[in-house]
């Protein structure tokens, strides 16, 4: 192969490697809506990024938040301590990426198999504490099917809620601009990840089972 060759072969690679980089943010941001802007991405934070060191309790805080029927939780101590959890952020009057992520947790937990369902904790925390009353939650989960056990909806002062959503990486300006992205969570084996809410609720549901298995020699 001629040196001419060559380079036209390697400008080839770099124009796939750039277009395929560039699939991969627009993947990437595939759930972003009219209404729901990408939010900022702050520096990755280690209780939410992947093990750490950091004490559970003192980084997510006993916030005092309310559920959709009401009650006062403290984040850490009521919501996650020694749980699984399957974490994300909504708020109640959007059409569009809200409804659809909600259903698809409800697919989620349909695939576990009761069994499993029961192991895991989901926590909507609302992006709009302002609009977004117990009763409101309340509502919005009856609407979408998921008013039952292990499923809680959670708002409270915007003080308290910016807090925790802060915890969680998520910094707003605005309701419209909280991160689809899922959280899951072994809260007790501190093992956190990601999860894009494109994924296939069959896979979402096999990362739930292995978080729920315990880590040797814990």
């Amino acid at each position: 192969m001629n040196t001419q060759t060559s380079r036209h072969a390697g400008m080839r690679s770099l124009d796939w490697l750039v277009l395929g980089g560039c699939l991969w943010i627009l993947a990437s941001v595939a759930f972003a809506h009219e209404g729901h802007a990408p939010a900022p991405q702050p520096a990755p934070q280690p209780m939410v990024s992947g093990g750490g060191t950091r004490d559970a309790q003192t980084w997510f805080t006993d916030t005092v938040l309310k559920d959709q029927d009401g009650r006062e939780l403290r984040f850490y101590s009521d919501v996650l301590k020694d749980k699984v959890v399957m974490l994300n952020v909504i708020f109640t009057h959007c059409n569009d990426a809200c409804p659809l992520i909600t259903r698809k947790l409800r697919e989620v937990r349909e695939a576990m198999g009761a069994e499993l369902a029961a192991q895991v904790t989901f926590v909507s925390v609302s992006s709009d504490p302002l609009n977004d009353t117990p009763e409101v939650l309340k509502a919005f989960a009856r609407k979408q099917g998921v008013d039952g056990p292990n499923w809680l909806f959670l708002t409270g002062d915007k003080a308290s809620v910016d807090l925790v959503l802060g915890r969680l990486g998520q910094f707003l300006p605005s309701p419209e601009q909280h991160s689809t992205q899922l959280i899951a969570g072994d809260v007790a084996g501190k093992r956190w990840s990601k999860i894009r809410p494109d994924a296939p609720p069959a896979a979402i549901a096999q990362r739930m089972q292995l978080l729920t298995q315990p880590l040797a020699g814990r």
